[in-house]
Formats: C-alpha cells, sequence, structure tokens
C-alpha cells in the first residue's frame, strides 16, 4: 500500500439556484488532524458539515478549508409606506385648501421619497438546502483531489524511505562485519593496554586483570544495539506494506532508530567503528526528515 503526504492542494467550483462558489483546500504537516475553516457570511452553518466530511477523508494534518460564493441578484418587493403616505395626503390636503390649489396627483406621491420602499424578496429555504447541499457536494470532489494529490506525494515518500530504510540496513551490516569487532582485535586491543599499565611498573593481580578486561570488553559489545536495529528496519518495511496511516508509528520508530545509534557511537573504541555510527546517525536523521510528512 502506498503512504500518503500531509501535504496538498485543492479546488472545485459549482454552480446553482443563481449562485457561484469555488472550494479551496490547503494541507499542511500536522500532528493532528486540524480543521480551520473560512466561510462566507450567511454560510456559518455549513462549518459542522464540513468538519465532519473531511473527516472521513484523512486521518493527519492542519487543513485549511476556504469557500468563496457569488450570488446572483433576486430582484426587490415594492410596497407603499402607508404610514408615511396617509401623514403626506393629510398635509397635502390642508395646503390644497390654504392655497386653493389642484388636489395631488398619484404620481406626484409616487414619487416622493420614503412613500416606496423596497426589500429583497426573501429565498425559499427548500431551495436554500438544496444548494447547500450541492456545495457540501462539490466539498467531497475537493477532498478526492486533495487525497490523491497526497497519496501522490506518498509515493514518493515511500521510495525515499524504502531508501533510508536499506541504507541504515546496510550501515548496520558493516557494522557487524567491522575487523574492529573481531574477537582477536578485541583481544590484541586489551593486551596492548595491560602491557602499557604493566610498564608503569605497578603490580596488578592477573585475575582482576581478566576481570576488568572481560568488562571492558562487554560494555565495547554493540551485538544487542544492531539486533535492535535489524528489528527496527523489519518493523518499518512492516509499515510501508500498511494500509492506512502509519505516520505516528515511524515517528517514533526514528526515534528508537535514533537512540540505537548514539549508544553505538558510545560504545565505539574504534575510529572506523565509529565512522559507520555517525553515517547512520546522518541516515537516520535524513529518515526523520522525511516521516515527519507522512500522515
Amino acid at each position: 500500500m502506498a503512504l500518503s503526504s500531509m501535504t496538498g492542494f485543492a479546488r472545485a467550483q459549482g454552480e446553482a439556484a443563481g449562485c457561484a462558489w469555488h472550494w479551496e483546500l490547503r494541507s499542511v504537516n500536522g500532528k493532528a488532524l486540524d480543521i480551520r475553516c473560512r466561510l462566507p457570511q450567511g454560510h456559518e452553518s455549513m462549518e459542522q458539515s464540513v468538519r465532519e466530511i473531511a473527516r472521513g477523508y484523512m486521518h493527519r494534518g492542519n487543513l485549511q478549508v476556504s469557500l468563496q460564493v457569488t450570488m446572483q441578484a433576486r430582484g426587490a418587493a415594492v410596497a407603499v409606506n402607508e404610514e408615511a403616505l396617509d401623514q403626506i395626503l393629510a398635509i397635502a390636503d390642508k395646503l390644497r385648501k390654504r392655497l386653493n390649489a389642484p388636489p395631488v396627483t398619484v404620481e406626484g406621491l409616487l414619487g416622493l421619497r420614503g412613500i416606496l420602499e423596497s426589500s429583497d424578496v426573501p429565498e425559499d429555504e427548500a431551495i436554500a438546502e438544496q444548494r447547500r447541499q450541492t456545495q457540501l457536494e462539490s466539498l467531497k470532489d475537493a477532498l478526492l483531489q486533495l487525497v490523491a494529490m497526497r497519496r501522490a506525494e506518498g509515493e514518493k515518500l515511500q521510495d525515499l524511505v524504502s531508501a533510508q530504510l536499506s541504507q541504515i540496513a546496510s550501515l548496520a551490516q558493516q557494522a557487524r562485519d567491522c575487523p574492529a569487532r573481531s574477537a582477536e582485535t578485541i583481544r590484541q586491543k586489551l593486551t596492548d593496554q595491560v602491557a602499557k599499565l604493566m610498564e608503569t611498573g605497578t603490580a596488578f593481580e592477573a585475575d582482576r586483570l581478566h576481570a576488568e578486561a572481560v568488562m571492558i570488553a562487554a560494555r565495547a559489545d554493540i551485538q544487542e544495539e544492531l539486533d535492535r536495529i535489524d528489528a527496527h528496519v523489519a518493523a518499518g518495511r512492516d509499515l510501508l506494506d500498511t494500509d492506512g496511516p502509519v505516520g505516528r508509528k515511524f515517528d517514533f520508530l526514528a526515534q528508537e532508530f535514533n537512540r540505537e545509534a548514539n549508544t553505538l557511537c558510545s560504545k565505539s573504541s574504534d575510529t572506523s567503528l565509529t565512522q559507520i555510527g555517525l553515517e547512520l546517525k546522518s541516515v537516520i536523521d535524513q529518515l526523520r526528515e522525511q516521516v515527519q510528512n507522512i500522515e
């Protein structure tokens, strides 16, 4: 199975019931799934649905969901302000009697400010709900695109991680085969060290020297570390074949690799083995960088 990255981008657009919109999704690394929504005014009620839908497509990463909407004008309803009309008619009637003026006309009344009022025609709630559902369906299209992009990036990550695991296994084998670890080399090194001590003229008990030599050899033994590194490599390869999010497990595995490499370097008493340990740490650091982006 292919890994999934946590990095991706996707867009989807649609149009229905006098409304055009487009979704824009961006995701980056994150320890958990963090969804942030930017919805236009009047669409805030969709946020819970957006979050629930997004959770069905991904498990980790910081996801930003943005919706932009363009509404077509629905027209306006015109009505007479009855209260204002009554007041103006009363005033007009008094003025007509006082000035002996002709009666007011309908056209004249309608031309006065405040007599006619206009308001947006309210949208049918059923139509609005149908449009919201259509918008959420197009969000799913955008999420499918995002998942596809994350998987495409994950395939590249899989190749890199697989190669790094092979490098780690190869370096562990080099450490295992290092001449400095041979029994004869260790025996000769201890013999040389004891000989230098004896040259000082200080008296040493043979049994005590033997016991100290055994302890030194035991402390320098890295067999357990190499065995654990091999086990971690096998676990990493199993994760590469696992379906579903494995980023957290890989992150923990990288920490374990680093711990063993540090111990190997601290135990090493030979420059060639130390060099292998340093190369091992370098590859593990590269692995840790890559697994930070695995879902």
